[in-house]
């Protein structure tokens, strides 16, 4: 498609999407009209119309020579990564789920194995357009007050139409070396002098991701990018073999740059082990195309809605479950604290790690809605499954407990799963009257549900 073509196509998308948000009776919610999502909190049932974003799902052009894209905002990345891949470029960074759209990791946070040393999704954000609650169509860029307000606001402010991003040059391979250590202050240490030098043992290091199998067993994931296989065959984990477990059976491996762009969704980190996915006899015949994250999350959802697992444990006389599904990040110096707190108080393994350093404002400040500070080293610590716990699941004691520990240590929480916080605590930890302030500017009429309303009250 010409690019001609292409952003006249968006402008008429554009042009659908305002005209959606003017029919919504006032008073109504604002949504999007959206099939997928990788959100895991409840939320209350809507039945009015949604947001039209059906036209603005791809890419509208890639500019090989400034290494940028202008992308919209409901486009997977998925589908931008396939379109930059043909020009032998990605994004900054790449979340790990397919069916992550660039608007939603910018407005939600997203994060992978190149934040240690490119920041996150939104940092490489050279300008946007929002959709305002005043169903307004604003330009905005690194600067201005809806521009550095937006990350981790998740629709509270509207919803981003148009993104032109930063892009790199990838070669076609990735070559990994699996790390092992026994100890997670050695681990801490490692990585924050990976962070600094950009290599380890002298050898460069482009991604940096890991993962804590128990107290005793932790791996990092150092990956450099390569334009040679070396005489190696690239591993193939979309088929029989499963990632995760890799990381304990080999030293070292190898991946086409678009196997470890996906190399997590296939089994959706560990998770379609629930699913009985991984079993070497299911797995043959679940189809290979539907290995992947957002089958997994359907299936969830219907164990949710029919409530499955609930009842099995009740016939079982098992207690409750509490499901803890979160990403926090902690300071790397904290992150044996946090580690041995939650084995002895959650007990969940594996968890994944993943480093990451944020380059701030355009002037150097934390983003207010996610005050992680510019240029201190963080760890994405990511858990994900259930614990039985009793009568009082409901209450979600676990994740409360969690949401302490990591204020207690100077850290954050994402907002994408459940969360507990009380209103005062909240706003001192997101920034509420900023947020409130540039809400009132962008959505005088409140059309818009609040941060708090989304995150905490499940609205």
């Amino acid at each position: 498609m010409s690019s001609g073509r292409a952003w006249h196509q968006h402008e008429r998308a554009v042009a659908r999407l305002v005209a959606s948000a003017s029919a919504i009776p006032a008073g109504e919610p604002v949504r999007l009209a959206k099939q997928t999502s990788n959100l895991f909190r409840p939320r209350q049932a809507v039945h009015t119309p949604g947001l039209d974003v059906a036209g603005l799902t791809g890419v509208i052009e890639v500019d090989a020579v400034s290494l940028t894209a202008e992308v919209q905002g409901m486009c997977t990345y998925e589908d931008l990564v396939d379109a930059t891949l043909a020009h032998g470029l990605v994004p900054l960074v790449v979340p790990q789920l397919r069916t992550i759209t660039l608007g939603g990791a910018v407005t939600g946070l997203g994060i992978e194995s190149t934040c240690f040393r490119s920041g996150l999704p939104h940092e490489s954000v050279l300008e946007m357009d929002v959709l305002t609650g005043a169903g307004e169509v604003v330009t905005c860029a690194p600067g201005d007050d809806l521009f550095d307000t937006f990350p981790n606001s998740y629709g509270s402010l509207g919803y981003a139409t148009r993104l032109r991003i930063a892009l790199e040059r990838v070669p076609t391979y990735v070559a990994l070396r699996h790390v092992r250590f026994d100890d997670a202050t050695r681990l801490a240490t490692t990585i924050a002098e990976i962070v600094a030098t950009g290599e380890h043992d002298g050898e460069r290091v482009d991604g940096l991701d890991g993962v804590a199998f128990s107290p005793d067993e932790h791996y990092l994931t150092l990956a450099r990018w390569s334009d040679r296989p070396d005489g190696a065959t690239p591993s193939d984990y979309a088929g029989q073999q499963v990632f995760f477990r890799s990381l304990q059976e080999r030293e070292t491996d190898l991946l086409t740059i678009h196997d470890y762009l996906w190399r997590w969704d296939t089994d959706w980190f560990w998770c379609s082990g629930a699913f009985g996915a991984q079993h070497p006899l299911l797995r043959r015949v679940w189809p290979r195309h539907l290995r992947r994250s957002d089958v997994y999350h359907r299936l969830l959802g219907l164990d949710r809605r029919f409530s499955v697992a609930d009842r099995w444990d009740r016939w079982a006389g098992r207690p409750m479950r509490e499901r803890v599904i979160q990403d926090v990040e902690v300071p790397v110096g904290r992150l044996p604290d946090f580690l041995a707190w939650f084995d002895a108080e959650v007990g969940m393994r594996p968890v994944w790690l993943c480093p990451l350093v944020s380059t701030g404002t355009r002037d150097g400040s934390r983003w207010r809605t996610y005050p992680l500070e510019p240029g201190e080293t963080y760890v994405n610590v990511g858990f994900w499954g259930t614990v039985h716990v009793g009568d009082d699941a409901p209450e979600g004691p676990l994740n409360r407990a969690i949401e302490q520990k990591v204020h207690e240590l100077g850290g954050h929480k994402s907002l994408y799963s459940e969360a507990f916080y009380e209103r005062v605590t909240f706003d001192a930890l997101y920034d509420g009257a900023n947020l409130a302030a540039v809400k009132r500017r962008y959505d005088p009429d409140s059309r818009l549900t609040t941060l708090y309303d989304k995150a905490v009250r499940k609205r």
